[in-house]
């Protein structure tokens, strides 16, 4: 069996073990730590849901693909071919999306082909950087990002470029 696919199960058995030879209630603390949660799940929900609904108005307005176009020549002239697009522009808003899409972009062009090893690497080398922000600063009232959200797209930026060129 893959030792990976044990070591959850292995690792809750050991923290249970740790947990009874402490003398701790397990599910007493599972339902304490569960409870103290929910006021922040309640904080966060809102800029998660705010962040969903502007990802499909986004898809299902064609933004998604006007971008692709208005950055096609730009892809052009750096050699990126224009399936890498909207992934580009997809992966800062939602890692789900994105990994769908990459999922799409390795059926279609294949894990081996130029397309596939660089979409794979940018989705490996970003970070949904609008998803954590709205998720992070919105659970402790963050209200003023200040260059959060800048150094974090530059670095998005730069992950991605590198990506690309070091798959080349």
């Amino acid at each position: 069996m893959n030792a990976a696919k044990l070591a959850i199960p292995i690792l809750l058995a050991a923290l249970i073990v740790y947990a009874l030879i402490k003398k701790v209630n397990v599910y007493k603390a599972f339902v304490s730590g569960a409870a103290d949660a929910l006021p922040q799940l309640l904080n966060v929900l809102p800029c998660l849901a705010a962040m969903l609904a502007a990802i499909e108005v986004m898809r299902s307005s064609g933004a998604l693909l006007y971008a692709v176009r208005l950055l096609s020549p730009a892809a052009k002239f750096l050699g990126l071919p224009d399936e890498l697009i909207p992934l580009i522009v997809l992966r800062p808003f939602s890692g789900s999306a994105s990994l769908a899409m990459l999922k799409d972009t390795l059926v279609l062009h294949g894990a081996d082909s130029f397309i596939g090893r660089a979409a794979s690497v940018m989705v490996g080398s970003t970070e949904t950087v609008f998803y954590t922000v709205a998720v992070y600063f919105g659970a402790v009232g963050v209200t003023k990002t200040r260059h959060a959200v800048p150094a974090a797209l530059i670095a998005g930026i730069v992950g991605t470029a590198v990506g690309i060129m070091l798959v080349k």
